[in-house]
C-alpha cells in the first residue's frame, strides 16, 4: 500500500484539541486547580481560601483567592514593590524579599479580619518549622484563617522562593497547612531541618554572603552587580538589620503605601496611556515625513 501523508486542515484542528483554553496555552495546572478549589458539600458553600503566589522579573504577587461559580474572587494582596514603603528598597524578588511579603499579606488579612491582635503568629522569625494553632479568646476557642497554597506552574524543589513566601504568611498567622521538608536547611537523609540556615535565608544571609564573596574575590563585578546598595551605604553587615526592621514596621502598619504608588484617577490613567499611543498621521504629514527621510539618505 502506497505512502499517504494525512493532511488535517484547521477545521479538523478547531474541533479536536484539547479541552480548557488556559490548559492548552500551558498556562493552569487544572489537575492541582481542581483540588484547590473543590469543597466539600457539607460545607455548605464556605469559602475555600487558597494563597496565589506568583513571580516576575520584577515583583512576587501574592494574593489570598476564593473561587466562586462566577469566578475567582480577591480578598487581600501584597505585593514586594510594596516593601520599599517599609525600608526595603533592593532584591525585591529574593527568598527574603519573598518571606516579607508573605507577612505582609498575612498581616493584612488578619487586620481585616479583625484577628490580629488574637493571632500574632512568629513574632521574631527564628527558623522553626510552626503551624498556627487555634487560639483562646474570652475562654472560647477561635480558630485561624486557613489558606492553601497555589504555587501555579513553578517548580516546588527544595529551597524554593515559593516556600518563602509560604513560610512568610505562617509565621504571619495564617494556617497554611504544610510540611518542613522543602525548606532550605532540611537534610533528606536525617530528615531534619536545620532552623540556623532557614533563618539566615529569612534575613537574607545568602545575599550578605556572596556581596562579601564577590567583593573579596572580584570587585568589579561587586561594584556593577550592586551598585544600588552601595549608593544607599547598604553593606552585607547591615543586610539582617534592613529585614528585622521591615518585619517590625510590617506588623505595626500592614496598610503603609508606598510614595507615588497608588490608585489614579481616570484622567491620570488617561494621560500615562497617551505616553504609549501614537497619534495618527494624516496623508501629508506622512508624504513630509517621506520626504524627510530620502532628503537624510540623500545627504549622506
Amino acid at each position: 500500500m502506497p505512502f499517504t501523508k494525512l493532511v488535517k486542515n484547521s477545521a479538523y484542528y478547531s474541533r479536536y484539541q484539547t479541552k480548557y483554553k488556559r490548559r492548552r496555552e500551558g498556562k493552569t495546572d487544572y489537575y492541582a486547580r481542581k483540588r484547590l478549589i473543590t469543597q466539600a458539600k457539607n460545607k455548605y458553600n464556605a469559602p475555600k481560601y487558597r494563597l496565589v503566589v506568583r513571580f516576575t522579573n520584577r515583583d512576587i504577587v501574592m494574593q489570598i483567592v476564593t473561587s466562586e461559580i462566577t469566578g475567582d474572587k480577591v480578598f487581600a494582596s501584597a505585593y514586594s514593590h510594596e516593601l520599599k514603603a517599609y525600608g526595603i528598597e533592593h532584591g525585591l524578588t529574593n527568598w527574603a524579599a519573598a518571606y516579607a511579603t508573605g507577612l505582609l499579606i498575612a498581616r493584612r488579612v488578619l487586620k481585616k479580619l479583625g484577628l490580629d491582635e488574637d493571632f500574632a503568629g512568629v513574632e521574631e522569625a527564628d527558623g522553626e518549622y510552626t503551624l498556627t494553632e487555634a487560639a483562646e479568646t474570652d475562654g472560647e476557642e477561635r480558630r485561624p484563617f486557613k489558606a492553601f497554597l497555589d504555587v501555579g506552574l513553578a517548580r516546588t524543589s527544595t529551597g524554593a522562593r515559593v516556600f518563602g513566601a509560604m513560610k512568610g504568611a505562617s509565621d504571619g498567622g495564617i494556617l497554611i497547612p504544610h510540611s518542613e521538608n522543602r525548606f532550605p536547611g532540611f537534610d533528606m537523609e536525617t530528615k531534619e531541618l536545620d532552623a540556623e540556615t532557614l533563618k539566615k535565608y529569612i534575613f537574607g544571609g545568602h545575599v550578605a554572603e556572596y556581596m562579601e564573596t564577590l567583593a573579596d574575590d572580584d570587585e568589579e563585578r561587586y561594584k556593577s552587580q550592586f551598585q544600588q546598595y552601595i549608593d544607599d551605604d547598604i553593606e552585607a553587615d547591615g543586610l539582617e538589620d534592613v529585614y528585622t526592621e521591615a518585619h517590625k514596621a510590617i506588623r505595626e502598619d500592614p496598610f503603609k503605601k508606598v510614595e507615588g504608588v497608588g490608585a489614579k484617577s481616570k484622567a491620570e490613567w488617561k494621560k500615562e496611556s497617551l505616553k504609549y499611543k501614537k497619534t495618527k498621521l494624516t496623508y501629508d504629514e506622512r508624504k513630509a515625513a517621506v520626504q524627510k527621510r530620502i532628503a537624510a539618505i540623500r545627504e549622506q
